[in-house]
Order: C-alpha cells, then structure tokens, then sequence
C-alpha cells in the first residue's frame, strides 16, 4: 500500500488492536481479556481537512457503515480530535497553522467476525483511536484514548460497556471500575494460562443480546456471582488453578442467552471433559471461549469444542488457541516522509 505523507511530514500509521473476551464468565460488563488473534487494522493519516473521512472498509462484506458518526473506528477518531482541538494551546492553533492537521482520513479492515461477540466493534474503536491520535500527533493518555474509544463502542455496538475496549487497549486481562471515571486495573495473568475462542457461524447482535437479560437479578444468583468475581481475581494473584477453575461461572447472563447457540451444552461438556478450566460465552455470544493450563490442552480443548459443534448443531466454527495477549493494541507501522 503507498502511503500518502501528512500535512505535518509523517506518513500513515497503521494499527492493529485484538479480539477480545468480554465477561470471562463471571464478571458481566467488568471484566475482559485480549487474545492474540484475530485482529482489526485501521490504517489512518492527517488530513488538511476538518473531520474524519472513512476511504475504505474491507472484510466487512458491506455492512459497515461509512458515516464516521456510526462507524466504530470513525466515531473514535472523531473523538480523539475534539479532544485534541479542545486541549491544543492557543499559540500552537495560531503557530504553522497553514501545515497543521485538522483532520484524520482512515482505512478500516475488519480481520474480526461482524455479530460474533468477539469484541469486534471495540477492537476498531480502539484501533481508530491509536491511528488517529498517532496520525495528528495529538499525543493523549492511555485514559484519554480510553474514552475516546469508548465513544466508538457506543457508536458501533450501541453500548459504552468497557469490557471488550479496555483489554484491546491495555492487553492482558483486565478490570474495569465502572463510575464516572472509569478505573483500569491491569490483573496478573498466570505463565501457563492460554486462550479458546470458537465461533460458530452465527451472528449475535450485541444490542439484541442485551434485550433478553431485563434489569433484575435474584439476590442468590447475585451473591454467587459476587462470590465467583473475587474468587476469579484471586485465583489470578496466587495462579490456584482450582480456584480459576470453580469461579469462571455465569449465573446471571448466561443462563438467558445460551439457548441461543445450538450445541452450546454440548460443546460445554466436551471442553470440560478436555481439561478446561471453564468455559462460557464470549460476551454475548456466539462465540465461546475457554480457559485452559498450556498449550497442549488449549489445543486439545479448541478441536473438541469444534467437532462438538459440528457434530451436535451442524455448525462450522473457527478457533483459535493462543497465549493471553499481553500488549494488546499495536502501532504496527509508523514511516516517516523520506524513510
């Protein structure tokens, strides 16, 4: 691809930002982790322009819409330069004002399933946010690009949930303090703790699979929900598998949105029977996912699940098997003019 050189000399700046797991079980809208693969690319360059223009979308098959407004990674862009503008000084918006950057042209291509409850609108959005903060040389804080991506999510999947876009930007796992401002706390990740995610070929709307969950919660199913949350998060500090293993449950959202992915029962049961620590939804489905001690099992445990939805619901599946992704979102090609 050429790369076209910037009012302010730098050329395009392509990002990368991974698929992610929302939820991780026990931790509904709190807790999310970044997996090494798949991921979305936004390729993004300053423009003389005011605005954000949307040039190209690939893998898409059409679907997304070109109107930065309501493109996850456009809506993101748009929001990294209102606050770019708002905190530039009034002597750098009057010096070189005839090369400054007013606005950020980007390239989206999708390399995450649209619908597949894999992260996909707030892996753009974060990649959105890099690519066009590197391309203005805005230089925000991680906290800044945070909800600028998060004005993307809202944008793409209907919902401001940080779940999905605080692990695409930190990598890792990670909690999410909701409130005004939200807090990020990076969780240790054990050595030997590798990554399942399967998807099925279906497509689950995340503003759909909200719908079904209602706005009440049993007080016993909240307390096990509770009780399941902490114990997650210890059993990171003190890498106890058994612990892992017993707390990564969902009594509150899965038990309403499973039924939606034919096979899932079965496929929970051959996971298990594989040595998965546990195994549940991928946010809102219908992807799964699972997590597994070493790459021999995580292996193991992403064929069975595989075959287990091939052979109970006629569904094909893709999986991936890795690793948790530590980094998270990349900046993976950055030329300056005349390089």
């Amino acid at each position: 691809m050429t790369r076209t050189p910037s009012p302010g000399g730098a050329a395009s700046v392509r990002v990368s930002a991974p698929a992610t797991i929302g939820n991780i079980a026990c931790g509904f809208d709190v807790f999310g982790m970044a997996v090494k693969s798949p991921s979305d690319v936004v390729v993004a360059r300053a423009t003389r322009e005011p605005g954000v223009i949307i040039e190209r979308i690939t893998g898409d098959e059409g679907r997304i819409p070109v109107d930065p407004a309501r493109n996850s990674a456009g809506a993101a862009a748009r929001a990294v330069l209102g606050l770019a503008r708002a905190g530039a000084t009034a002597e750098a918006m009057a010096s070189d004002s005839g090369n400054a950057a007013a606005g950020v042209a980007i390239e989206l291509h999708k390399g995450i399933p649209l619908a597949g409850g894999m992260g996909g609108s707030a892996s753009s959005a974060v990649a959105g946010a890099v690519a066009a903060d590197r391309a203005i040389g805005a230089g925000l804080s991680r906290a800044q690009l945070l909800q600028c991506a998060l004005a993307g999510e809202l944008a793409g999947s209907g919902s401001p949930a940080a779940d999905n876009v605080a692990p695409a930007l930190h990598g890792g796992i990670v909690l999410v303090l909701p409130g005004r401002s939200l807090q990020v706390v990076e969780l240790p990740v054990p050595a030997e703790l590798w990554t399942v995610l399967v998807r099925p070929h279906l497509e689950i709307r995340t503003r759909d699979a909200r719908r079904v969950l209602g706005e009440h919660v049993p007080l016993k199913a909240a307390v096990t929900q509770w009780a399941n949350t902490a114990a997650f998060t210890a059993g990171l500090y003190a890498s106890d598998w058994d612990l892992l293993s017993r707390s990564i449950r969902d009594v509150v959202a899965e038990p309403l949105r499973a039924g939606r992915v034919p096979g899932f029962a079965r496929a929970r049961e051959v996971a298990l029977a594989r040595g998965a620590l546990g195994f549940s939804l991928s946010g809102s489905g219908p992807s799964v996912f699972a997590l597994c001690r070493g790459g021999e099992a995580a292996e193991r445990v992403a064929e069975g699940i595989r075959r287990a939805f091939g052979e109970t619901a006629a569904l094909d599946c893709e999986a991936w098997a890795s690793p948790v992704n530590r980094h998270g979102v990349r900046v993976e090609d950055l030329e300056a003019e005349g390089d």
